[in-house]
C-alpha cells in the first residue's frame, strides 16, 4: 500500500514538472515575436522605406505611388490666363471684297506674351469720326473660348455700310481696339473707306464679329 502512494506521488510531481516546461516553452515565444514587434514591421514596410515600400511605389499600386501621380498633374499654377492688351500686337487691314455691298476691315490680333493666352467674346471697336465717337455693335454670332498660344494670331472682322451716295458723309480717322475682358485700348489709324454713309441716328451700322470671324481665324 505503501508503494503504491509513493508511485502516485512521483506522478503527480512529474505531472506538474511537464506543465511548467509547457508554460516556459509559450512564454519563449510570444517574447520572440510580441504583437506589438510584428505592427511596428508592417508599418516600416508600408511607409515605402523597405523592400516592400519601393515594390508598391515602382508600380504605382500603393497610395504614396497614387498620392504623388495625382499631385504631378495637378498643377494649379499651370492654368491659363486671360490675354492682356500688353501682350498683343494689333494690326488691321482692309478686307474688302470687290462687288461686296459692305466694308470690311479684319483686325489681327497677335500673341507675342511670351505665353499662350485665352480670348474669348467680342473686342470694343470704336471708330473716331468727324462727328464724334461711334461704337460698333456685335453681331450676335456665337463666341468660343480660344487658346491663342504664343506666336499665333486670331481676327475678327469690322463690317461698316459704304458711302456710295456721292456726298463727303461722315469722315472716319481712327480705329480703337480694347481687347476681350480689358480696359486698355489700342489706337489704329482707319484702313477701309474714308468716310461712312450719313445716317438719320437710328443706330450705329458698324458691325463687329466675334474672335475669329475674319482673315485666318486662328493661326
Amino acid at each position: 500500500m505503501r508503494v503504491r502512494k509513493l508511485t502516485f506521488a512521483a506522478l503527480a510531481v512529474a505531472a506538474g514538472l511537464s506543465l511548467t516546461a509547457c508554460q516556459n516553452g509559450e512564454d519563449d515565444l510570444g517574447q520572440g515575436a510580441p504583437p506589438s514587434a510584428s505592427g511596428a514591421a508592417s508599418a516600416s514596410g508600408g511607409s515605402g522605406s523597405g523592400s516592400g515600400g519601393s515594390e508598391q511605389g515602382s508600380d504605382g499600386k500603393g497610395s504614396g505611388g497614387q498620392g504623388a501621380a495625382a499631385g504631378s498633374g495637378s498643377d494649379v499654377n499651370g492654368r491659363v490666363g486671360k490675354c492682356r492688351t500688353d501682350e498683343l500686337e494689333i494690326t488691321a487691314s482692309d478686307s474688302t471684297v470687290g462687288g461686296d455691298t459692305e466694308g470690311t476691315v479684319a483686325v489681327e490680333l497677335k500673341n507675342g506674351g511670351g505665353r499662350d493666352c485665352l480670348l474669348s467674346g467680342y473686342a470694343g471697336v470704336d471708330l473716331k469720326t468727324s462727328a464724334g465717337s461711334l461704337s460698333a455693335v456685335r453681331t450676335g454670332e456665337k463666341s468660343t473660348p480660344m487658346t491663342l498660344k504664343d506666336g499665333k494670331s486670331v481676327y475678327f472682322g469690322i463690317s461698316y455700310p459704304v458711302n456710295d451716295s456721292g456726298g463727303s458723309g461722315v469722315r472716319v480717322t481712327g480705329l480703337v481696339v480694347t481687347p476681350p475682358d480689358e480696359t486698355k485700348s489700342v489706337t489704329l489709324d482707319w484702313p477701309g473707306a474714308a468716310s461712312l454713309p450719313v445716317t438719320d441716328g437710328s443706330g450705329s451700322q458698324v458691325k463687329v464679329g466675334p474672335m475669329g470671324s475674319a482673315g485666318q481665324g486662328e493661326g
